[in-house]
């Protein structure tokens, strides 16, 4: 019998390392900055074209190669970064393994133009899917420029798994963040279709990180320093209040070098125990600077995996180092036993803590400054506190409903009767709903009683009103009074404007007015006129994020990301006639039992049950 192994010709090898290296767009764009700045370069320019599925060109100052390195650069495992096993446990340039160009240009078209600073004239460089095409002498600038065109030109398979133009620009910004923030000596710039996304000029690392996710990021900002004999810790942690639903805004850097962690993210999150609403994250840029000794990068080709020689160790340096900042910056909750107890307990939301709060306090300050000979005034003192602080609740409670939070409006398809659940229909006799937490309504049936969850119940509402829109071409719109203009982060504009049309069929009325600013004309009728606009889009934005992987149209996921965005949140407190608006909207659903997100929008409980529970 013949033999059956054999070598795979250089060619196939290459794709074959190609699909583990360059998986889309913007890993080109990752492998190529990350060798202009191990070049040395000081100044970096990206330019993007058709979301890298045209033209990636990255252009750099640094020290250029040689016609044979320019040449060998090309090659398989060719390097100039390890000389010899040891060197992998010594590594501090972001590239070492000398397989991203070979596998780059396995798959695409590659010109490539170097000089030297000492050298008259440069190389360039064609090559296409592996096989030099051209290489000659010719004038450039000191430095390297390379431009990768028609990315999977040979591998058709490839390219058609390729997402939409702005998803695939969202992976490149991501990736160029990630650079950008590792070194913020270095001057950045994107360009992406002849248009200006990013000019991050060179300067410290809070000046880049607020270059980066906006002008409104610094006042989010709480710094962090910590150094040991084993690890320097340094940074930034966003304040607890500004945290997100989406994990969007969380990086760590080791010696540089932008890494995953789930183990040392838990070490964040842990360390903001109790601050964060649930389901919310803390944005921060963390920079750690260890021994390389102490870290194996090499376990991962993009070599965003790297394991550490001591987690717990480092676990817990994160961690105590995080709470010392949030408290050196009274970001953590503190007690302030100097505080003057008339105003102290205003604004509280426990009844039942601003009912045993006076006398604690009263009794303090008393306590420091009375005698023996008072104590029975002290007492008559405790009884005029106590009554001070009666009904505080009461009318704190009426400010919230009157000043700061309008009503929600539900347009109503039936009729504002009881659901009669034995036989599918509404009875006419109506029964007063109320709240529990400010999160689930109780409505009374026939057979006991029915809890809903006033989120997933208005969510669901809003997902079949916007579909209805979006299917039906008929938006209502609310004319602003005044014209409003809000401003996104730079990686988050592409995709405002992808969805904009079908965001504007929903009644909304925005206009583009520059490079990251949107102007706001209206917005649809129906919606709370007290929501922040800036806030509303942003978290529509921050929701689409989520649902464009979701296997759905894109009516559909825009419905479903302006359901999140738009429904009633858990805590709000509503009023009788809200409650009921919710409830008869919702049974005038086609699909009431489930929020588009599939959480149930409620339960019912029959009288039954409960007679059995009390043993009856």
């Amino acid at each position: 019998m013949a033999d059956v192994i054999k070598l795979l010709p250089d060619s196939i090898a290459n794709q074959i390392a190609a699909g583990e290296v360059i998986q889309r767009p913007a890993s080109v764009v990752k492998e190529l900055m990350e060798n202009a700045v191990d070049a040395g370069s000081t100044n970096v320019k990206l330019v993007i074209k058709d979301a890298g599925k045209t033209l990636i060109q990255v252009i750099d100052n640094g020290c250029g190669m040689s016609e044979t390195d320019a040449r060998m650069s090309f090659e398989r495992h060719a390097t100039s970064k390890i000389r010899k096993a040891k060197d992998l446990f010594l590594i501090r340039t972001m590239g070492f393994r000398g397989e991203a160009l070979a596998s780059i240009a396995a798959i695409s078209h590659v010109e490539m133009r170097t000089r030297r600073a000492n050298d008259e004239v440069g190389t360039r460089l064609v090559i296409e899917g592996t096989e030099v095409k051209k290489q000659e002498s010719c004038q450039c600038a000191i430095g390297t420029i390379f431009a990768v065109k028609n990315l999977f030109y040979n591998v058709p398979a490839r390219r058609n798994f390729l997402k939409t133009n702005s998803v695939e620009m969202r992976h490149i910004v991501d990736e160029f963040q990630r650079v950008a923030l590792a070194h913020p000596d270095i001057h950045f710039t994107l360009h992406h279709n002849g248009a200006e996304m990013y000019h991050l000029m060179a300067g410290n690392r809070r000046q880049r990180i607020v270059g980066i996710l906006g002008q409104h990021t610094n006042k989010k900002l709480v710094p962090v320093e910590e150094d040991t004999d084993v690890v320097t810790i340094k940074g930034y942690v966003g304040k607890a209040e500004f945290a997100k639903k989406t994990r969007g805004e969380q990086f760590f850097f080791v010696n540089d070098r932008f890494i995953k962690s789930n183990y040392l993210n838990h070490a964040v999150l842990t360390a903001f125990e109790d601050l964060l609403p649930k389901g919310h994250f803390p944005l921060y840029v963390l920079y750690i600077e260890i021994d390389p000794a102490r870290v194996d990068i090499n376990v991962h080709p993009t070599k965003q995996e790297i394991k550490f020689d001591d987690e717990r160790l480092l676990y817990n340096y994160l961690k105590v180092t995080i709470r010392h900042a949030l408290a050196q910056y009274n970001v953590t909750p503190t007690l302030d036993f100097n505080s003057d107890p008339t105003f102290s307990n205003i604004g509280s939301k426990s009844p039942k803590v601003e009912q045993e709060e006076p006398r604690k306090k009263a009794s303090l300050v008393y306590s420091a400054q009375s005698s023996i000979n008072q104590q029975g005034r002290h007492k008559d003192n405790l009884k005029n506190w106590q009554k001070l602080y009666d009904g505080l609740d009461e009318v704190e409670t009426n400010q919230q409903k009157t000043d700061k939070e309008p009503p929600i409006t539900i347009e109503s398809k039936a009729s504002k009767t009881e659901l009669d659940d034995k036989k599918g229909s509404f009875s006419k006799q109506e029964k007063t709903p109320y709240q529990i937490h400010n999160t689930y309504i109780v409505s009374q049936i026939r057979s006991g009683f029915m809890l809903i969850d006033q989120q997933a119940a208005h969510e669901r509402i809003l997902f079949e009103r916007y579909m209805k829109v979006l299917e039906d071409q008929e938006p209502v719109t609310q004319k602003e009074l005044f014209t409003k203009t809000i401003k996104l982060p730079v990686a988050d504009v592409p995709l405002l404007k992808e969805i904009l049309p079908q965001v504007n069929v929903l009644g909304f009325d925005i206009q583009e007015l520059g490079t990251d600013t949107f102007v706001i004309h209206g917005i649809p009728a129906g919606i709370s006129s007290g929501l922040d606009e800036q806030e509303l889009i942003e978290s529509l934005v921050e929701q689409y994020k989520m649902n464009v992987d979701i296997s759905a149209n894109i009516k559909e996921k825009i419905a479903r990301s302006m359901a999140y965005s738009a429904a009633v949140k858990r805590g709000k407190s509503l009023t009788i006639l809200e409650m009921r608006q919710i409830i008869d909207t919702l049974f005038a659903c086609t699909m009431p039992y489930k929020s588009p997100g599939g959480r149930s929008c409620f339960m019912t409980y029959d009288m039954a049950d409960l007679e059995k529970s009390f043993g009856n």
